[in-house]
């Protein structure tokens, strides 16, 4: 059988409890609930570091923060913080694996030289510049191009395409969402030639939305949301409209009507391919690049360790080889480089560097008789006996400036564990979801013996991850 396409879509600050089928945002989202009942739910995948450059390092790399160079967001602050040309990433082991692959959307993982800043967005309010354009032998593999840099006007957006150069500059002027789907139905219906149609393609998604500014969203998906009251759309016991978390009463509406708007966009996407004859051996991907917490323990944005920002939705469908489930397998962000390339049959492109677990056996069995699924090759991936199911994940936010949060931690099916050092101070917390799902009460001091078994969890991913916090912990692996 050929070797199937790949559309990877993942929205910017969409938490995993904002999809309709789950039960929990009270969201309309009708077509990725229709993906969730045709393809697998995967319920515990997480953005390790959840923030936006560091994720699609991840993402690129298979490798964590301190090995990819990657330790937190991209602007011209971080002179050494940007994705290195000689990696080997993601994109550019497709490309040698024989797809076409493509790039649309935010690309965030490059350092804003000062000669680009008047070609992009240049100097926000608080003097950093975030956007950049990115030259095409920085690009890794993707012979298709349709992005910019970090730029959050998403009704009034910017690109870069093909070999143009950076004065060369796309501004369409509608609701960004819109127009990279537009982009991408071309892309895939292959219009104006966009890909290779000898190869299989890849096609790799970023959507700014539903991220800041909330009010950025085209009216028709406000109307969705307006006429509920606060207290309905945020109906997590956690929430507490106070402090940082009372931007929350009025974001809430920009940022379900964002939600909706991808959905809609998304449900475009899945039609085409429906259309074109290549939905059943192409392997689609719905997730997010870390969550947001809109109010949720009073707080707004991400990098915390709280579900509403650690966890991801993460739906898979491939008909030609997987039917419907939903599973709890525990997947890291740096998880997915390998498992789609084994996923494919081409284990033999991951680089050696790659730190991320090969999960494609758990993805392509079914859960409920361990009946292995055979790969687009034929064979079967490695038995499930033969790879152990991964029970623990880690966490990590690393600070901006020295006086920010430094924290560590890991996450396993039932707990989560977490250190913190900030101010000279150190911190730790501990939650059962068992019995505490929202996260609402620190167990630390009563658990002593988990506490024991989590803190030496985190040590060895430390060790394994090559992160410094290892060293200065002291710790005897």
């Amino acid at each position: 059988m050929e070797k199937p396409n790949i559309v990877f879509v993942f929205a910017d600050e969409y938490r995993r409890q904002a999809v309709g089928f789950m039960g929990q945002d009270p969201v309309l989202t009708p077509n990725i609930d229709g993906l969730a009942r045709e393809g697998v739910v995967f319920t515990n995948a997480v953005s390790n570091f959840p923030v936006c450059s560091p994720y699609r390092a991840m993402l690129m790399t298979g490798k964590y923060p301190f090995r990819n160079g990657v330790p937190g967001n991209c602007n011209n602050e971080r002179p050494d913080c940007y994705l290195r040309p000689d990696e080997i990433t993601l994109s550019d082991t497709l490309n040698s694996a024989g797809y076409s692959p493509g790039y649309i959307g935010k690309w965030h993982l490059e350092y804003p030289e000062e000669e680009t800043w008047p070609f992009t967005e240049g100097p926000r309010s608080d003097g950093r510049v975030w956007d950049s354009y990115t030259p095409p032998e920085r690009r890794h593999g993707f012979d298709f191009w349709y992005a910019y840099g970090c730029c959050d006007s998403h009704l009034d957006p910017h690109y870069w395409t093909g070999n143009a150069p950076m004065e060369e500059r796309i501004d369409p002027g509608e609701w960004s969402v819109k127009h990279e789907t537009d982009i991408a139905l071309s892309y895939i219906r292959n219009e104006k030639g966009e890909r290779d149609p000898a190869k299989p393609f890849a096609l790799f998604m970023s959507f700014n939305p539903p991220h800041m500014p909330f009010d950025q969203v085209p009216e028709e998906y406000l109307r969705l949301y307006e006429d509920r009251p606060v207290s309905e759309l945020l109906n997590r016991p956690n929430v507490v409209l106070e402090g940082k978390g009372a931007d929350a009463a009025k974001d809430a509406y920009g940022y379900f009507g964002a939600v909706s708007g991808i959905d809609d966009q998304f449900g475009r996407i899945l039609k085409v391919l429906d259309e074109e004859g290549l939905a059943e051996n192409t392997i689609v991907i719905f997730t997010s690049d870390h969550g947001e917490m809109m109010g949720s323990h009073g707080l707004m944005n991400k990098v915390v360790w709280y579900e509403e920002s650690f966890l991801v939705p993460f739906i898979l469908r491939w008909p030609a080889r997987l039917g419907h489930r939903v599973d709890d397998l525990l997947i890291g962000t740096p998880d997915i480089f390998p498992t789609l390339m084994n996923m494919i049959g081409s284990p033999e492109l991951v680089p050696a560097g790659v730190q991320g677990r090969d999960l494609s056996g758990w993805v392509l069995s079914d859960q409920s008789d361990q009946t292995m699924v055979s790969r687009a090759t034929g064979e079967p991936p490695a038995p499930v006996e033969d790879t152990p199911r991964p029970d623990e994940v880690l966490y990590l936010s690393i600070p901006f400036h020295a006086s920010g949060a430094d924290r560590r931690g890991v996450r396993t099916g039932r707990y989560m564990y977490v250190v913190e050092r900030i101010d000279g101070e150190q911190n730790r917390y501990l939650y059962d979801y068992r019995e505490d799902p929202y996260q609402m009460t620190n167990l630390i001091g009563t658990k002593p013996e988990v506490e024991r078994d989590l803190d030496l969890r985190l040590a060895r991913l430390l060790h394994e991850t090559g992160d410094p916090w290892h060293e200065s912990r002291g710790d005897d692996i």
